[in-house]
């Protein structure tokens, strides 16, 4: 037996994977209008390219393999670590401060029940 599997990637999204794996850890492994549902009213700012990157994922099962939207359930979420960007800025007597400007790719994974 084949499973489908419909899958979205976000690249360089622009906060850290830490950040971003706090409201992952919340949707993984449930229904995915469910999740979408749970990530409109979480009040964190990493939920809206979660909801993104699920929305292109539904978007991919029903379009490209005929899944049924009612059916579908997030099987993989990953959140990986992407480059950091490294900024410098005077700090007041020590000269230039580094700043790390972090980024994640999110992975989503869908199947059907």
């Amino acid at each position: 037996m084949n499973k489908k599997i419909a899958i979205s990637k976000l690249k360089y999204s622009g906060m850290s994977a830490q950040k971003v794996r706090l409201v992952a850890d919340m949707i993984r492994n449930s229904d995915a209008n469910e999740a979408l549902n749970m990530l409109t009213f979480v009040q964190k700012y990493a939920a809206k390219p979660i909801a993104k990157a699920l929305k292109s994922a539904i978007a991919n099962a029903t379009n490209n393999h005929e899944m049924d939207k009612k059916k579908l359930v997030i099987s993989k979420l990953t959140v990986d670590e992407a480059p950091t960007l490294k900024r410098y800025r005077i700090a007041s007597r020590h000269g230039p401060q580094e700043r790390l400007k972090r980024s994640s790719h999110i992975t989503v994974e869908l199947t059907e029940k």
